[in-house]
């Protein structure tokens, strides 16, 4: 052997371009036959993962309420963008300064809205749809109702002949 550097996949001295494994230069394989078991296993590279899953610490927000929450930052972000438009337009003495100081304060409604919005759409879906245990909540009630309605269609998609099926075919009751 030399103390040149070795190409990977053909086991090739780089220095001298002579083969180290045997005598077809060419064949990996040949070269790979040759040695032994612990050395003919090429190394697996290790790649990081990208993206690594990691369970969440809390649960997804609720549609309504989530849509709620987006529709309330974009108006508060659009809603104090005006306000710094009416300071800086205020301090340079521009005509823009009295307009934007009335728009800011129709914004500051429109977002403080917008914030009651997300906080009334997070109580009424928790009533409706969220812990049963609250004696007050009313998702008891409704998942009481559909459950009947589930059971009323079941039994209204259930024909004569699907009944009598099960019985054994012979179309009379199992006792007399």
């Amino acid at each position: 052997m030399h103390g040149g550097a070795k190409g990977i996949s053909t086991g090739q001295d780089i220095g001298s371009g002579k083969s180290v494994g045997g005598s077809e230069p060419s064949s990996a394989s040949a070269s790979a036959a040759q040695l032994p078991d612990s050395a003919r296993a090429e190394p697996q590279p290790s790649y990081r993962q990208l993206w690594v899953e990691e369970p969440a610490r809390r649960r997804r927000l609720p549609d309504p309420v989530r849509t709620a929450a987006v529709r309330a930052v974009l108006v508060i972000a659009v809603t104090l963008i005006q306000a710094m438009v009416a300071f800086l337009s205020t301090l340079a003495g521009s005509w823009l300064a009295f307009p934007m100081v009335l728009s800011s304060v129709g914004s500051t409604v429109v977002a403080t809205w917008a914030a009651l919005d997300v906080w009334v759409t997070r109580q009424v879906w928790n009533q409706r749809n969220g812990v049963v245990s609250i004696p007050s909540s009313t998702a008891r009630a409704l998942r009481r109702e559909r459950r009947k309605a589930r059971r009323q269609a079941r039994t209204a998609a259930r024909t004569p002949e699907q009944i009598r099926g099960q019985g054994g075919g012979t179309g009379q009751l199992s006792h007399p």
